[in-house]
C-alpha cells in the first residue's frame, strides 16, 4: 500500500503569516497531499474553535506544547517574547515526535516547509534528513534586502549591530525602488530592539543558507526575477515566485484562519451605502498601530471629511480617541467601528472606495486582488518597502505624509478622482490575478517535481 505523502508545514504563529501558509496548504491538498500545520499551543487556542466539528477542513492542525504553557506563564505576545517562546522551548522535541508519529502511522513526509521567521524548524529537518523548503510569505523584494546584510556590511551601509552608518535614500539595485536607510525592515523600535532584531535575521540567514529551495509569496515581475538568484543577494539554492498566494474559492475563504472573531455586522452596514463612497481602515493585527496622538488625528481627519468609513481598531486602542467621537460620528450611522473585520468581504464590496493601510503584505494582496486603490501610512518592518512599490512602481495609491485632517482629505481627493489609478490598478489586477498570472502555479510545479526527483534519488 502506497504511503500517504504528506506536507508538515511550520508557520511563524502570527496572523499575518499563519494566514498565507493556510492557503498555501490548500494548494498542496489540491496537488493531491495531506497537509499538517503545526502551530504552538497558545495560538491552537485561538483558533480552535475554527476547526471544531468541520469535517470538510482539508488541512490538519497539530498544537505542539510549548516552554512558556509547561511552565504556567502567560502566552507571549510580541516579538520578542514568541522568538523567546520558539528559541528556548522543547518545541523542536515536540516537532521531532510528531513526524516520527506520522512515519509511524504509514505516512511519508515529504518535506517540511519552514516559515523564515520560524528557522528554529529548520534544524530538526537537518537532524531528521527530511527535505526541507522555506517560505516567504511577504514580498520578495523586502527577502532580498534581509539577504543582502551581508552586503551592507561589506559596503558599510550599516554598522555590526545594524544600524545604518548615514542617512539618506538608497535603492539595492536599479531594479528596485528608492528608501530611506531608516526603512530597512530589522529598523523597529528603540536602538535596543533593533539591534536584537538584527541579530534574529543574522540567525535566520545563517539557518537558511542551505535551504534548496525558498517558496516566495511574491510573483515574479514583482521586481526583476534574475535578482531571485544572485548570490549577492541570496544564499537560498532556487528562489521560487509561487504566488500570489490568495486567489481562494468561497468555500476556503470561510474557512480561513482569524485569531480573533470577526464582527459581521458591517457588511449589513456597507449594504446601505452608496456604490464607492466609503473609505476602509486598518492598520493590521501585530503592533498598536499608530499612536495614540495620531490615532486622534485620523479620527479628526474622518470626521472632518464627512465621508462613510469602516476603521478597524480593537476597544483596547480607543481610550485614545477624540472625546465624543463615538457619539458624533459612530452612533450617528456616518461610521463604523469594529474590533477584527472580515477584510475579504469587505475589500470586495462595490461600496468601498479606497483602503487607508498600514501595508502589510496580505492586505496589499488583497487590495490588489479586488482592485482597491491604497493611501499608505507604513508603521513599521517591511511596509516601508511595500509602500514604495505601491507609490513608485505600480502607482495604484499615495503615501500619506501625515494624518492631519489637511494630509488625510487631500489624500483621499487625489486617490478617489484618480481615474489613470483606476487603469492601471485594472491591468495589474490581470497581469498578477487573472488568467494572464500562470507563473505562481508553474512555479510551485516546479518546486514539487523538484521534491519528487529528491525523493526518488535518496531512496535509489
Amino acid at each position: 500500500m502506497k504511503k500517504k505523502e504528506i506536507m508538515v508545514m511550520v508557520p511563524y504563529p502570527a496572523q499575518g503569516h499563519v494566514s498565507p501558509m493556510q492557503k498555501l496548504g490548500w494548494e498542496f491538498v489540491r496537488q493531491g497531499f495531506e497537509a499538517v500545520i503545526v502551530i504552538p499551543k497558545f495560538i491552537h487556542r485561538q483558533i480552535a474553535e475554527l476547526q471544531k466539528n468541520d469535517e470538510n477542513e482539508m488541512i490538519k492542525w497539530v498544537a505542539l506544547p510549548d516552554h512558556e504553557e509547561e511552565e504556567g506563564s502567560n502566552p507571549p505576545e510580541d516579538f520578542f517574547a514568541i522568538e523567546s517562546a520558539m528559541e528556548n522551548s522543547s518545541i523542536t522535541t515536540h516537532l521531532e515526535a510528531l513526524l516520527h508519529s506520522l512515519a509511524a502511522e504509514g505516512g511519508h513526509v515529504a518535506c517540511l516547509v519552514v516559515d523564515l521567521l520560524a528557522s528554529w524548524a529548520i534544524q530538526v529537518s537537518d537532524r531528521l534528513a527530511i527535505p526541507c523548503a522555506g517560505f516567504w510569505p511577504a514580498m520578495f523584494a523586502t527577502y532580498l534586502f534581509i539577504s543582502a546584510i551581508p552586503h551592507f556590511l561589506q559596503t558599510r551601509l550599516i554598522s555590526n549591530s545594524g544600524l545604518p552608518q548615514h542617512e539618506g535614500k538608497f535603492s539595492l539595485e536599479p531594479e528596485l525602488p528608492v528608501i530611506s536607510t531608516e526603512d530597512l525592515p530589522w529598523l523597529v523600535g528603540t536602538d535596543a530592539a533593533r539591534k536584537a532584531r538584527f541579530k534574529f535575521w543574522k540567525r535566520t540567514l545563517e539557518r537558511s543558507s542551505a535551504l534548496k529551495w525558498l517558496l516566495v509569496n511574491s510573483f515574479p515581475d514583482e521586481s526583476k526575477l534574475e535578482l531571485a538568484n544572485n548570490k549577492k543577494f541570496t544564499a537560498c539554492r532556487r528562489v521560487l515566485p509561487i504566488g500570489p498566494i490568495c486567489n481562494c474559492r468561497n468555500d476556503e475563504l470561510r474557512k480561513s484562519v482569524s485569531f480573533w472573531e470577526e464582527d459581521m455586522s458591517c457588511l449589513k452596514w456597507l449594504e446601505k451605502q452608496k456604490a464607492k463612497s466609503v473609505v476602509y481602515i486598518s492598520f493590521g493585527s501585530w503592533v498598536s498601530p499608530i499612536g495614540e496622538a495620531k490615532l486622534k488625528n485620523l479620527a479628526l481627519a474622518l470626521e472632518a471629511s464627512g465621508r462613510p468609513f469602516i476603521w478597524v481598531l480593537r476597544s483596547t486602542w480607543r481610550h485614545g480617541l477624540p472625546l465624543g467621537f463615538m457619539e458624533r460620528v459612530v452612533k450617528q450611522g456616518r461610521g463604523m467601528m469594529v474590533s477584527w473585520a472580515p477584510q475579504n468581504q469587505i475589500l470586495q464590496h462595490n461600496s468601498v472606495a479606497c483602503y487607508i493601510t498600514h501595508c502589510g503584505w496580505n492586505s496589499i494582496l488583497e487590495a490588489l486582488q479586488f482592485q482597491k486603490k491604497l493611501l499608505c501610512y507604513p508603521v513599521a518592518g517591511d511596509q516601508s518597502v511595500n509602500c514604495a512599490y505601491v507609490v513608485q512602481v505600480w502607482r495604484v495609491g499615495l503615501k500619506l505624509n501625515g494624518l492631519e485632517p489637511k494630509d488625510v482629505e487631500e489624500g483621499l481627493v487625489r486617490v478617489i478622482q484618480d481615474k489613470e489609478m483606476d487603469t492601471r490598478l485594472r491591468i495589474l489586477n490581470q497581469r498578477i490575478m487573472g488568467t494572464n498570472n500562470k507563473t505562481g502555479a508553474l512555479m510551485l510545479k516546479t518546486f514539487l517535481q523538484d521534491l519528487k526527483k529528491a525523493s526518488s534519488t535518496a531512496t535509489t
